[in-house]
Parts: C-alpha cells; sequence; structure tokens
C-alpha cells in the first residue's frame, strides 16, 4: 500500500510539471524574452571565434583556444561588473553591476596611495556537470581563486524529467555576493530549472543567481525567466528551441 501511494503521487507530480511546462511553451511563442536575459553582442570579432568554433573542420586544439577564449568574456564582460564604466543601456545594469565593489585605497611600489576599489563580496561558481567544465578555464581567467561546486543532473529516460544524481557546494554558498552557474549549452531549461532550485533550496538568494551559457534556445530562457524572473542570464547567442549538445563532446574529444 505505501509503494502504491508513492508511486501514485510520484506520477501527479510527474503530471503536474510537464502540464507546467506546456503552458510555459505556450507562452514562449508569444511573448518577449525577460530583460533578465543578456546575449551578448554579435561584434566581428565574436562572429569571427563563432565561425572557428562552428566549423566542423577546425582541429581540436583550435576550437578549445577559442572557446576558453570566449568563454571568458563571457565571464568577465558581462557576468562581472566594470565599476568604471556607467552602463549605456538599463538591460546592462543588471550584469554589469551584479557584485558590489567598496571603496579601499593600497600603497603602490612608488610610495604613492591609490583610491581603488574591491569586492564586497565572495564570487562562486558552481559547473553543471558536463558541459559546465568547458566554461572552466575562461572562468579562472577571470577568477582565479574562484571557489567552486559541481551538479550533475540527467534526465529520465522514460518520464524526460530532469534528476540530481550529484552534488558538491562551497560550504557557505548562501553568504556569497553572487553565484555564477556555468553550463555550455540550455535548451528545454530542464537542467537548469533544477540546478537554480538546488542553489535556492541551500539558501542562495535568486536574486545573486547569474546563469552563464555560450547557447540557449528561446523556450528554455522563457521558462527559466518565467520561473525565476530574480536571475541574470547571460547567453553568448539565442539558438533553435532543440538543439543537440554539441560542445562538450567537441571541446572534450569524447
Amino acid at each position: 500500500m505505501v509503494v502504491q501511494f508513492i508511486q501514485h503521487r510520484l506520477l501527479e507530480k510527474s503530471t503536474h510539471h510537464r502540464a507546467a511546462l506546456t503552458r510555459l511553451e505556450t507562452g514562449a511563442k508569444s511573448e518577449p524574452l525577460s530583460d533578465q536575459v543578456i546575449a551578448m553582442k554579435q561584434t566581428s570579432q565574436m562572429r569571427g571565434m563563432n565561425t572557428i568554433i562552428h566549423n566542423i573542420d577546425t582541429p581540436s586544439e583550435d576550437f578549445i583556444f577559442y572557446f576558453d577564449r570566449l568563454s571568458a568574456l563571457l565571464v568577465e564582460q558581462y557576468a562581472l561588473p566594470r565599476p568604471s564604466e556607467a552602463p549605456k543601456a538599463n538591460h546592462d545594469i543588471r550584469a554589469l553591476n551584479k557584485i558590489p565593489f567598496t571603496p579601499a585605497e593600497i600603497a603602490t611600489p612608488q610610495g604613492c596611495t591609490y583610491a581603488g576599489l574591491k569586492r564586497k563580496g565572495e564570487v562562486s561558481a558552481v559547473i553543471v556537470l558536463r558541459g559546465g567544465a568547458a566554461l572552466e578555464a575562461g572562468l579562472h581567467r577571470c577568477i582565479t581563486d574562484c571557489k567552486t561546486g559541481r551538479v550533475l543532473i540527467q534526465s529520465n529516460i522514460r518520464t524526460g524529467e530532469p534528476e540530481l544524481h550529484f552534488l558538491v557546494l562551497p560550504d557557505d554558498i548562501a553568504r556569497h555576493e553572487a553565484v555564477l552557474l556555468l553550463d555550455a549549452q540550455m535548451s528545454s531549461g530542464g537542467s537548469a530549472l533544477m540546478a537554480v532550485q538546488v542553489l535556492v533550496d541551500h539558501g542562495v538568494k535568486a536574486d545573486r543567481i547569474v546563469l552563464v551559457t555560450y547557447s540557449a534556445g528561446r523556450m528554455g530562457l522563457h521558462r527559466l525567466t518565467k520561473v525565476f524572473p530574480e536571475i541574470t542570464v547571460v547567453v553568448g547567442h539565442v539558438v533553435q528551441d532543440i538543439e543537440e549538445r554539441w560542445i562538450e563532446r567537441r571541446y572534450f574529444g569524447c
């Protein structure tokens, strides 16, 4: 009786979950993306690097080099603040000022005092395995001492729903000023939704979470920002809703 009751409740929960995703899918076709979604500007340099990354004939070492460079740009220019620059548009404010800075005076080698800035709080990152590991080199180019955690989420073959299989987070993550959630690609948004929920369940405020991804489907972006409207999403470019996870396979060679 107990087993049957548990199975019935799990089936009921799965049915409600799929119904909710269907409602979000319907809304995505008619509603614009949230202002919290910040797409990287497609400059000539960006288009040139994307051309190399997408080229099937690009050697593995070149693919890794340019993907690391691009991931560093994602983290440095968009997920971290640059307080010396005034934001040019409203949608830039949320990303560039995500991590507050406080005044700090230091002594220089020339014996002078420099009035600068330092981060107010700690920044950490959570890698969504295994695709998020492809962004880790770019992360450490920007924040060499960044504390990192890892989460493994895989879809159930029978139901298609995401399931949590592995989790390691910094002990004090709830007190961090910002938490970067890294994943190379986001399609339906199911794994991202669960990853954000895991962070929220561990005390991280939603408005301190920044999802950084190389590419994301419009449907997944809509779902994520509807369920968690406070988070910021930084994306290299928006692609078709259903795209095979090819980046991690090319980056790791398997």
